[in-house]
């Protein structure tokens, strides 16, 4: 078994290397091109029909208000991997890994947007008057392509099992070491809370992740910002070092091991890809059920979640490790710790190491929320509505299996799925391209450029 765990981890590796870097990089780039630029073209309008709009209801088609669908999206993004992992990346990167998780966001704006556009186009109502929709629709009808469909719908059904347990092992850890719960108390909790929410669908899923997401990001950004009053004279000095070792090594300085610039942009390219999954092919599953009356309208919440997830939680933390001096005092191999080392120089370990952990608990608890809805949706793409709920019961299962650290050697396939299911998306977005781009030109010249007048009863056919 253990040369069998270490065939599956060097393929991982491998995959998750350049390959996936360069399929996810140079996907986004081509869908950044085809789109015109887009999201820097119009990066006003956009923030004003998102951030300016949170608190809008619309009366177009679709199960939940757009700012539901978002939350929900991110529900599956914001996490451990904003407060874990951008330390780890500066602590094998260094501090210029920010520079180029900046850079892979921007162009991940576009792989979003494409997604979260056919994703509401190729939606479609299913038996109980749900909007859904997501990668499998749009690979089916959009391509024609019903075998790639399934293969991507089959294995991130199987994907969320292993994802499952992980995050439920990582959230039972964090809150037995925090408050000595045991593990499987800690498991039993989260599978009735996550029983009960799924229970109600897309709608109390939105409804509960419209909440619980934008108090729990602010509390975390408001423990970061006073960290950063504390150290804000450290501010341009931590800036510094993002832009100048973004091209140039950087020597070892306290437990910081020193990092050259490949070793800056490939973990800066990882953590900005991890961050907030664009082209995986997650997020179109959520917002398909956005009430909109244009797909490209949608797509524009799509770039708000790349802007929330990466560009500013992931900043946040990026300046609290490294105007605290953290990321040269903790070593490379505890560095998930290091944030939690940060705001203890300014609020005590008792109150930090608390804040974090409660933060992770929710991030990670609607984390669950909405990876066991996605992997329903496949089920019923797959065999239809009974058959999502027999899933429902294996990823409840799946919870508090992981919670006490049962059957590992599942996880070591995480990686692997998840590669198995971007192949696909990324393919269907680069030959839908032709799509997104006439339907942005058709939502510029609507909304933006105003050349057409829109009735308000008028809807862009989807």
């Amino acid at each position: 078994m253990d040369k069998f765990e270490q065939w599956i981890g060097s393929i991982t590796g491998w995959v998750w290397g350049l390959p996936m870097i360069l399929l996810l990089l140079g996907g986004g780039l081509f869908l950044t091109v085809r789109i015109g630029f887009f999201q820097f073209r119009y990066f006003p309008h956009i923030m004003k029909e998102t951030f300016g709009k949170i608190f809008t209801k619309d009366d177009a088609p679709g199960s939940v208000t757009p700012f539901q669908a978002t939350t929900a999206a991110l529900a599956s993004t914001i996490g451990a991997a904003n407060i874990v992992g951008v330390p780890v990346a500066i602590a094998l990167g260094g501090p210029g890994a920010i520079f180029w998780m900046w850079l892979v966001a921007m162009i991940g704006m576009g792989s979003k947007y494409a997604e979260v556009v056919l994703g509401v186009k190729y939606r479609t109502k299913n038996e109980a008057g749900e909007w859904t929709g997501g990668p499998m629709h749009y690979i089916e009808k959009g391509l024609g392509w019903k075998p790639v469909a399934t293969f991507f719908a089959f294995f991130l059904m199987i994907e969320i099992i292993a994802s499952t347990m992980v995050q439920s092992n990582s959230l039972s850890t964090t809150v037995e070491s925090a408050f000595d719960i045991p593990p499987m108390a800690t498991g039993v909790i989260v599978l009735i809370l996550v029983a009960l929410v799924t229970l109600g669908g897309i709608k109390r899923i939105g409804a509960v992740t419209e909440k619980f997401i934008p108090l729990m990001v602010g509390i975390y950004l408001v423990s970061a910002i006073i960290v950063l009053i504390v150290n804000v004279a450290e501010i341009p000095a931590a800036f510094g070092l993002i832009f100048y070792h973004a091209f140039t090594p950087i020597s070892a300085a306290g437990g910081f091991a020193g990092a050259g610039v490949a070793a800056a942009i490939r973990w800066g390219l990882a953590r900005g890809i991890y961050s907030n999954e664009a082209g995986m092919g997650t997020a179109p599953i959520a917002h398909a059920a956005a009430k909109t009356d244009h797909p490209a309208k949608q797509g524009l919440w799509g770039i708000f979640e790349v802007i929330v997830d990466t560009l500013v939680v992931c900043t946040m933390t990026a300046l609290v490790v490294l105007t605290s001096g953290a990321w040269k005092d903790v070593p490379a191999d505890e560095a998930s710790s290091m944030v939690v080392t940060a705001m203890s120089d300014v609020m005590g370990s008792g109150i930090a190491g608390t804040l974090i952990s409660i933060a992770l608990f929710f991030f990670v608890l609607s984390t669950v929320v909405v990876i066991v809805f996605y992997g329903e949706k496949q089920a019923e793409y797959l065999f239809g509505l009974k058959f999502a709920m027999v899933m429902r019961f294996v990823y409840l299962a799946a919870i508090l299996v992981g919670a006490i650290g049962g059957l590992q050697f599942i996880w070591q396939f995480l990686d692997l799925m998840l590669a198995m299911i971007i192949l696909p998306n990324v393919i269907a977005l680069l030959f839908l391209s032709g799509e997104v781009r006439e339907l942005t030109k058709d939502y510029i010249s609507k909304y933006i450029k105003k050349d057409t007048p829109i009735n308000k009863d008028q809807t862009h056919p989807m």
